[in-house]
C-alpha cells in the first residue's frame, strides 16, 4: 500500500509531478481531435478511480456504488448545458425537447436554478457529497462494515438509477440529456474536441492528485489508514471512526462528482449509464489494477486498463477477442501483482543517500504513529 511504501514522500512528489507534466504535454505531440478526445476521456476516468482510492485504499471502505456520485456530478453539469441549447426548446414554453414530447407544461422546480453555472457546479460537487453525508452518518454510526457497507452502496446505485430512468418526462429516462451546448466560461468555449477542455481535465487531475496526496499524509489520513487496519483499536484510542469514514467517503464523492461533470463536457451527453453497475464495478476494477492504496496508482491503473481496451475494441484483429484478453490480464495482475501495478515502483532502487532519507522518514512516521495513539 502507498503508506507503506518504501519510497520517501519527496519521491512521490517527484512521480507525482511527471506524471502531470507528461499529461500536460501530450496535446502538443497529437494532431488528431479525436485522439486527444479519446486521452480526455481516459483522465475523467483516472480521476473518478483516484475518488474511489481515498475511501477504499485509505479508509478500507469499499463503494461499490461510486457511480453514484459520478454520475449525479454529470447529470448536474447537463442539466445547466441544456437549459442552454440553441434552439431550447420545441414549444412556445422554452422547455427542453424531452419535455415537450413528454407533455411537461412548465420547467420543474429543481431544473430551475441550473439556469446559473455558478450554482450548477457547486451542485455537482455538493449533491454527491451530501448524499454520501447522510449514508456515511447512519451506515458508520450504527458500526456497520466490510461487505455491508457494500451492499448498501450498490443498492443505492440501483435505486437511484432505476429513479432516473423511470422519470422519463424530468430527466429523459433512457435517452439521458442530449444536444448538450458546450461550457462557456471566462471566454472559453469547452466542446468535447477542444485544446481547452483537455487542459481542464489535466490540470483538474493533477491538482486532485496533488490535494489527495496532502490529505492522505496529513493526521487524518494517518488515521483514515490506521482505521482501514484496525478499526477498532482506533476507536480504543478514543478516535471518532464514524467521523473520520464518513469524511473519507464525503471526500470521495465530492471528487468523483466533479469527475462527472468533466465527463459530460468532453461526452456532451448525460446518460443513466452513468449511474449503473458496469460503470461503479469498472471503477472498482480500475483501481485495483493500478494499486488501490495509491492515488497515483488508482489513476493510472484507470487510464492504462481504458486505454487498453479502447485500442483493441477498435482493432478489426481483436474485434472478438478484447474482452478475453482483458480479462486475462486482469487475473494476471490479480495473482501476481495483488497490490496494482504501481507496486511495481517499489522495486525501483533509491541511492544510498536517498535510502538513508527514507529510512529515517519511515522511522520518524512510526514514531508520531504510536505517540498519536
Amino acid at each position: 500500500m502507498e503508506g507503506q511504501h518504501k519510497h520517501p514522500i519527496w519521491a512521490k512528489l517527484v512521480g507525482y509531478a511527471a506524471f502531470c507534466v507528461v499529461i500536460l504535454i501530450l496535446p502538443l505531440f497529437i494532431t488528431d481531435d479525436y485522439l486527444l478526445n479519446k486521452l480526455a476521456r481516459y483522465l475523467v476516468f483516472g480521476l473518478v478511480a483516484m475518488a474511489l482510492s481515498i475511501s477504499w485504499g485509505y479508509a478500507g471502505i469499499l463503494n461499490l456504488g461510486q457511480a453514484v456520485s459520478f454520475g449525479l456530478g454529470s447529470y448536474c453539469m447537463a442539466m445547466a448545458l441544456k437549459l442552454r441549447t440553441i434552439p431550447i426548446q420545441t414549444g412556445a414554453e422554452g422547455l427542453p425537447d424531452f419535455m415537450v414530447w413528454n407533455n411537461v407544461k412548465s420547467l420543474p422546480w429543481f431544473w430551475e436554478p441550473f439556469h446559473s453555472y455558478g450554482f450548477a457546479i457547486a451542485a455537482g460537487v455538493l449533491v454527491p457529497t451530501i448524499l454520501a453525508l447522510l449514508i456515511g452518518t447512519f451506515v458508520f454510526r450504527a458500526r456497520v462494515t466490510g461487505v455491508y457497507v457494500s451492499i448498501i452502496t450498490l443498492a443505492l446505485l440501483v435505486v437511484i438509477n432505476l429513479v432516473v430512468i423511470d422519470r422519463q418526462r424530468l430527466t429523459g429516462g433512457f435517452n439521458g440529456l442530449t444536444d448538450l451546448a458546450p461550457l462557456e466560461l471566462f471566454g472559453l468555449t469547452f466542446d468535447p474536441y477542444a485544446h481547452a477542455t483537455y487542459y481542464l481535465i489535466a490540470v483538474s487531475l493533477g491538482a486532485a492528485l496533488f490535494l489527495g496526496l496532502a490529505v492522505v499524509h496529513s493526521k487524518t489520513g494517518l488515521i483514515m489508514q490506521a482505521i482501514r487496519d484496525d478499526e477498532n483499536r482506533v476507536r480504543y484510542f478514543g478516535y471518532d471512526v464514524a467521523a473520520y469514514q464518513t469524511f473519507a467517503l464525503c471526500l470521495s464523492a465530492a471528487v468523483a462528482g466533479f469527475a462527472g461533470m468533466l465527463y459530460t463536457l468532453v461526452m456532451a451527453f448525460a446518460s443513466p449509464t452513468f449511474l449503473a453497475v458496469p460503470v461503479s464495478l469498472s471503477i472498482v476494477i480500475w483501481s485495483a489494477v493500478g494499486g488501490r492504496a495509491s492515488l497515483l496508482g488508482s489513476a493510472m491503473g484507470a487510464i492504462i486498463v481504458t486505454g487498453v481496451q479502447g485500442s483493441l475494441s477498435d482493432t478489426p484483429a481483436f474485434l472478438e477477442t478484447w474482452t478475453l484478453i482483458m480479462g486475462a490480464l486482469f487475473i494476471i495482475v490479480v495473482l501476481f501483482l495483488p497490490r496494482g501495478l504501481i507496486s511495481l515502483v517499489d522495486r525501483i532502487p533509491l541511492g544510498g543517500s536517498a535510502r538513508r532519507r527514507a529510512a529515517a522518514a519511515t522511522g520518524a512516521a512510526s514514531r508520531s504513529g504510536i505517540n498519536a495513539g
